[in-house]
């Protein structure tokens, strides 16, 4: 097998994910509902393995990107394996930050339409995997949030690139500042997803919108993509590299440690503790 042809799904005995081939769709299932379907890096590995797979399968016409279970889509950056191996460990976390990057780069130009097909609550990390793909359909109990300002980090690798150019700017900043939940409803009011369907209509919406897509021509959904990127690739470019230098170093942050420790001791932050720190 030559170095740019794809191979069957079933070959790569991913551990952290599910990879699926059927007819002209891929499915990619974040698979760790136990800590619903946060990433770690391993998680990372294994989704840039299958996005690049998925591009240069010729086959496929089609990705969905998805979580297992009924409670996640995804919710981000596994915040265990944060505060254990990353806090005042900014080198480690500059690695792990470039594996999140290369995710998104790949999943925004894997040159096919793809669908996010959320199924549960989407937080953090995993809204910008929602946004870096091109369509969204959503189940009615689904929740979007951000939660970067309470927790120790900023969402810096899609969401402040993205979010103004797809809820506008006021809206952006609600989100990211606010941290609050944002139902269903509203994420479809405000064009976060494009449709929200009742919890057992959700497969076959994503059915009917992935045939629809399958059955367009291939070059022509391709270039149209790469044109429509022109935007967030030219905020996203600007911008990323900074992103994952500073926050790597802000690892070293007394912020990042109160919402780490906080997150593991299952307790509230202490904000006013951080607003007397030096």
């Amino acid at each position: 097998m030559s170095v740019c042809e794809s191979r069957p799904a079933e070959s790569f005995g991913f551990k952290k994910i599910k990879y699926e081939k059927r007819g002209r769709r891929a499915t990619v299932t974040f698979n760790r509902p136990d800590v619903l379907n946060a990433v770690d890096g391993d998680t990372l590995v294994e989704l840039n393995t299958a996005f690049q797979d998925t591009s240069w399968d010729d086959e496929i016409g089609v990705l969905v990107l998805t979580g297992a279970g009924e409670r996640a889509f995804c919710t981000g950056a596994d915040v265990k394996e944060q505060a254990e191996e990353f806090v005042n460990q900014p080198k480690k976390y500059w690695r792990w930050m470039g594996l999140f990057v290369e995710c998104h780069e790949r999943l925004r130009n894997i040159g096919k339409p793809t669908i996010a097909r959320l199924n549960g609550m989407v937080v953090g990390g995993g809204n910008e995997f929602n946004m870096s793909c091109d369509l969204a359909i959503a189940a009615e109990h689904v929740t979007i949030r951000q939660v970067g300002a309470a927790r120790g980090s900023v969402a810096a690798a899609g969401a402040t690139q993205f979010l103004p150019l797809i809820v506008g700017d006021r809206r952006a900043r609600e989100i990211l500042f606010l941290c609050e939940p944002i139902e269903a409803k509203k994420a479809l009011e405000w064009g976060l997803v494009n449709q929200v369907v009742a919890k057992g209509e959700l497969d076959k919406a994503v059915d009917v919108m992935a045939e629809k897509l399958i059955n367009k021509l291939p070059e022509c959904i391709r270039y149209a993509k790469q044109q429509l990127n022109f935007w967030r690739d030219l905020s996203w470019h600007q911008t990323i590299g900074h992103a994952r230098d500073w926050l790597s170093i802000h690892n070293l942050s007394p912020e990042v440690a109160e919402g780490m420790q906080a997150f593991v001791e299952k307790r509230p932050v202490d904000y006013e503790k951080t607003r007397k720190l030096p």
